[in-house]
């Protein structure tokens, strides 16, 4: 019993003083990695600040730039952490370190496949310059104001204050359209005039009406003028024009000045814009002085 106590405690001695010799040894090696550890810290340090600088020129998501430069810091020191390893004749260990990573990257990108690619999109939307902050957009059935470009999702501001929250991959696979890519757009007013009214009157008094109502217009011939239909009770036209403007709000007020525009020149000129009438037409006459006169002799008796 005590001679296989003495084996036992030899061995143990044998492997510590080994184990010692091995750290004595590599000592040199081991100040050589740390010093490579902290090396590549301070560098990604300032690599990562450096690229944070260079990405909020384009990018103006803070959330995005954040993410940016701490994915660049973690490549920098996992850079680092892996030629420590290799100063350290920890092949081994770095070979199960790199497949260990391999495999668990496999395993997150399977089970968030949903969300990866959303943050996939939102960082192209961010690169995008044909959508930025402040643009009037209209996809997925929504139209409004760009008020962040996050990881996660696009918000579109509406019209009425709310705020719509899309998923940013399905900015990227449907239609968007920007209203803010152009300085100018086309307006387009609807009206109708009386049938007794001169055609080319009307036609003259909406073009001058709209080329003094917007400066951007220089002559009359710049405003199109069309007669679309006969109607119930008027003759019905368009008119189409351009103004400066890259916002709905913009497309609104040119709408409403414009008819505001049209409307006076109407009246002026004595210019009906008729309202839908209808005729109602009885196979039997109508004596309403005889029906009132009937109705009061049945009251009397």
């Amino acid at each position: 019993m005590t001679d296989e106590l003495n084996k036992a405690y030899d061995l143990l001695s044998d492997k510590l003083i080994g184990w010692f010799n091995a750290i004595i040894k590599n000592i040199p090696n081991l100040i050589i990695a740390i010093i490579v550890l902290v090396v590549f810290y301070y560098v990604a340090k300032y690599v990562s600040k450096l690229v944070g600088k260079l990405v909020s020129k384009k990018v103006h998501q803070d959330s995005l730039v954040n993410i940016i430069t701490k994915m660049v810091a973690i490549v920098i020191i996992a850079a680092g952490l892996f030629l420590a390893l290799g100063v350290l004749n920890l092949s081994k260990t770095l070979e199960t370190l790199i497949g260990a990573a391999g495999v668990s990257g496999l395993v997150i990108g399977l089970a968030l496949q949903g969300t990866l690619s959303n943050t996939f999109a939102g960082i192209v939307l961010s690169f995008r310059k044909s959508i930025e902050l402040g643009h009037w957009v209209e996809t997925n059935g929504f139209a409004g104001e760009v008020v962040e470009i996050s990881l996660k999702n696009f918000v579109v501001k509406e019209a009425d204050n709310k705020l719509v929250m899309i998923p940013n991959k399905s900015i990227l696979e449907n239609p968007v359209k920007n209203y803010s890519l152009t300085k100018k757009m086309r307006i387009i007013v609807s009206c109708g005039v009386g049938y007794e009214s001169d055609l080319e009157q009307v036609k003259k008094l909406t073009k001058t009406a709209i080329a003094q109502q917007f400066s951007n217009i220089e002559s009359e011939d710049d405003v199109e003028f069309y007669y679309q239909e006969f109607g119930d009770s008027s003759i019905n036209f368009i008119t189409r024009f351009w103004i400066k403007g890259n916002k709905a709000k913009d497309r609104i007020t040119g709408q409403s000045d414009a008819i505001i525009a049209i409307k006076k020149a109407f009246d002026k000129e004595n210019i009906n814009i008729p309202f839908p009438i209808r005729t109602l037409q009885f196979d039997n006459k109508l004596n309403v002085a005889q029906d009132i006169e009937q109705e009061s002799n049945e009251a009397e008796a």
